[in-house]
This record gives structure tokens, sequence and C-alpha cells, in this order.
């Protein structure tokens, strides 16, 4: 049985990391650990901030095609989400998700040019529970 949509959401607002992959210029899929998501609308966007010099937003420029993961180890649960991710560098995206404190990361505040908002558009859901996995269109 597919999990329900307050069970994802769920397992979504309780992860302690997020899982986002890009695609290299090579092809090749990269994966790395993030902080959870600074904003997210239901399960059709997420808003994570980085490094506007990373690696990752050279990736995600070059080619916008994206994969965000969520787990519950304990549970044994897992929600895969497909889709895009937008490098937003505009002043408005910027401040909707600072916070306090972000200074540690971004020295010259919230107009740092090496602060930039990741958005990711969902397309296609997988999930994984009870042994099963289910996958929905969502675009």
């Amino acid at each position: 049985m597919a999990m329900s949509n307050e069970s994802i959401e769920k397992l979504i607002k309780n992860a302690k990391v997020s899982i986002i992959s890009s695609v290299d210029e090579s092809g090749f899929p990269n994966t790395k650990a993030m902080l959870p998501p600074r904003k997210r609308i239901g399960l059709k966007e997420f808003y994570f901030t980085t490094n506007t010099s990373s690696m990752r937003v050279k990736h995600y420029r070059q080619n916008p095609k994206a994969c965000i993961y969520f787990f519950d180890d304990a549970a044994f649960l897992g929600v895969m989400l497909m889709g895009t991710m937008d490098v937003l560098t505009d002043q408005k995206s910027k401040e909707m998700i600072w916070r306090d404190g972000d200074t540690m990361y971004y020295s010259l505040g919230v107009t740092d040019p090496d602060y930039c908002v990741l958005k990711f558009t969902v397309d296609k859901m997988r999930t994984y529970s009870n042994f099963q996995s289910s996958t929905v269109d969502m675009a």
C-alpha cells in the first residue's frame, strides 16, 4: 500500500537531513546531504540555501534535473522526489528564507553574492514503505 500524503508530509517535516542530487557535466549523478528545506509548499516546491560558488549550483545551471530524498531509517520509509532545481539569486527569494545566524555561512548577510536559493519543483514522487515502492506523477 502506498504512503498517504499525510505520512509523506510527516516524514519530510521530521527529516533531519535532505539528500539532494544533481547531474554533472559528464552525465553522472552527484549526491550530497544538506540541511532540511527552509521552506516548502506542500509536496510541490522545496527551498534550500547554498553557496552560489558551489559545485552543485554549477551543475543545476548546466542541467536542472534533480532529485531530493527524505527517509526515516528507524521505520524504513523513504520518499524520492524527482524534478528540476532552479538557482534563484534575486533579493526577494533570498530574503524569503534567510534566518538569523545565516551570517555564519554568508558573512556579508542576505545580500552576499555567494548566497543563493535552490528552488526544487517536483514532477514525480516515488515512495517506499512496507517493502513496496509506489510512483506518482506530480506534474
